[in-house]
């Protein structure tokens, strides 16, 4: 049972993952430059600027992660509800409500 997990896991890796670590990484840089922003008293404008940029990358993030997603794992969606199999469509769905 552990190894369907350790499976199941390995199986939800995708090329995408590194990118999208990359940028939350940066998202996440940006984010504290902005909370010390925010401490010395910088331009609102400024702040809300950096903020923006801080919600785009992590929007974008997301929409590489749900595509990827659905695009890996389509075709085994497909082929379980060929097999009687709902748990891979009930999955799809999960994600999709994110999109």
């Amino acid at each position: 049972m552990s190894e369907q997990k350790q499976d199941h896991s390995q199986s939800h890796t995708h090329l995408s993952h590194e990118s999208i670590i990359k940028r939350l990484k940066r998202a996440d840089g940006h984010l504290r430059r902005i909370i010390t922003m925010i401490e010395e008293g910088r331009q609102c404008v400024d702040i809300a600027q950096q903020l923006h940029a801080v919600e785009k990358a992590v929007c974008q993030a997301k929409r590489t992660l749900i595509q990827d997603h659905i695009d890996h794992c389509l075709e085994n969606t497909v082929s379980a509800l060929n097999n009687g199999e709902r748990a891979p469509l009930e999955a799809f769905k999960q994600i999709t409500k994110y999109l």
